[in-house]
């Protein structure tokens, strides 16, 4: 009969070290992951060989020469010492009259490696900056 009594206690024990230990870990992700509201990036005239710097309100779409950028969401993950910069972007060519591709680009970027998701432009090449 004491057994029983034991095992009852242990349960309890349990499920409140569990509940502490998800509550713990919920609030420790929503301080690590921060979402902007601006997206920074810079922009590459390969013909011009300039560099532009374009700032993008989360939601909003910007006009830059024959692109039309749109910035949907952007986040800052802070692990270590090298935080993580994410966009997920939709980029159109204007010039482009065909109705085959909608999209140049449209998907995640990263700022440590933009080749993961390439940008492939003849005339311009995009790189993610910043997010705040």
């Amino acid at each position: 009969m004491n057994l029983e009594k034991n095992t009852s206690r242990g349960k309890n024990n349990f499920l409140l070290i569990f509940f502490s230990l998800f509550l713990f870990f919920s609030n420790a992700n929503s301080e690590t992951i921060n979402d902007g509201k601006f997206v920074e990036i810079k922009i590459l005239d390969k013909v011009s060989s300039k560099n532009s710097k374009l700032e993008i309100e989360i939601g909003e779409e910007k006009k830059f020469k024959n692109l039309l950028i749109r910035a949907l969401k952007c986040k800052n993950s802070e692990f270590d010492d090298n935080p993580e910069i994410t966009a997920y972007l939709q980029v159109q060519d204007l010039s482009n009259k065909s109705n085959d591709e909608v999209f140049v680009f449209n998907g995640w970027t990263f700022s440590s490696g933009p080749s993961i998701r390439p940008f492939d432009h003849p005339v311009y090449d995009i790189w993610l900056t910043r997010c705040y």
